[in-house]
Parts: structure tokens; sequence; C-alpha cells
């Protein structure tokens, strides 16, 4: 199938059914140019500001993030069913350590707007700028969802706002 550029309202359905099956890939590159790819569990789209938004939700510790920070930007990359391993070996393996895009046989492909590539292999993809960026205020956070994802945990995620600026998928 061809990619297309489409309204992000079309994919939002099939986005959100990918969180529950696992498939959604996250993909940050810094000022080196080497990208890396992360799975995510979290994350949401709508309006916000008058503006299409694409939150993510990153760990500080985690290698995906610093290449974030340094460019202000990202894309979200959605899996076709079937490819739930790749996704889960995204998100156990670390890219300071390994070359995901290699050992998974996923390749980076130029996005339309940003220097962040996509993911050719996908069949959605969210290019983001980063227009808003904080810590989680876990002061905030209900106890129950504090104790019971984070527990002892000093790690909490930053929030990151992104701009949808562009969004692609496969079309017939």
């Amino acid at each position: 199938m061809a990619k297309k550029i489409v309204d992000f309202r079309e994919c939002q359905a099939e986005t959100i059914k990918a969180y529950d099956a696992k498939r959604v890939l996250l993909v940050g590159q810094g000022r080196s140019g080497k990208p890396n790819v992360m799975t995510i569990g979290w994350g949401s789209l709508g309006i916000i500001w008058k503006k299409p938004i694409f939150t993510i939700y990153v760990r500080p510790s985690r290698y995906t993030y610093s290449l974030i920070k340094e460019s202000g930007e990202f894309t979200v990359n959605v899996l076709p069913p079937g490819m739930e391993e790749v996704a889960k070996y995204c998100g156990s393996t670390s890219g300071r350590d390994v070359d995901k895009f290699e050992a998974k046989g996923l390749t980076p492909v130029p996005s339309t707007q940003l220097k962040t590539p996509i993911i050719k292999e996908c069949i959605i993809h969210f290019e983001c700028r980063i227009i808003y960026q904080n810590p989680l205020v876990t002061e905030e956070l209900a106890k129950p969802i504090l104790t019971g994802i984070y527990g002892d945990s000093t790690d909490f995620h930053r929030i990151f706002c992104g701009e949808i600026i562009a969004c692609e998928a496969d079309r017939p």
C-alpha cells in the first residue's frame, strides 16, 4: 500500500487499538543523526491549544528521552498486526547497547517535515514537534496510580506534547 498524508483523526481509533495490542513505536533522533526506536504504551491524541497534539510519556532514564530533548521532535509509528514481537524487543532492549533498527530489520526513512525519521514497515506515522513538556508532578497524581505504577521508583515520566505536523498512513 502507498503512504498518504491524512488527517490525524482518521488514524485515532486504529492508533488507540494499537496501544492495546502493544504495537506503537516512538522514534527520537538527536544531533548525532542516529535514530533510536522504543515501544511506548501510553499516549493520547487530540486537540489542545487549537492544535492537533500527540502527548507521550517518556522516563528520563530512557535513551530516547535524551534524543527527543536534543531535537525537540519525535515520530510515533504504528506497527501492523503480527509484529508484536518487534515491539516487545524494542521495549526491552536499550538503544545505548544495540541498533534496534538493524536488529529487527526496521528501516528508518525520511519523514515529510522533520529530521527525525519514520519507520517504513509501520502503517501509521505521526510527525510531532514538541510545543510543551513538563515533569510528572507526583504530588498531584492519584495515590493508587503512584504506588501501583511507580512503587518505590523515582524515575517518573516526563510529559511531551507534540504538535502533529504531519500524519501519514498506508492507504489504497
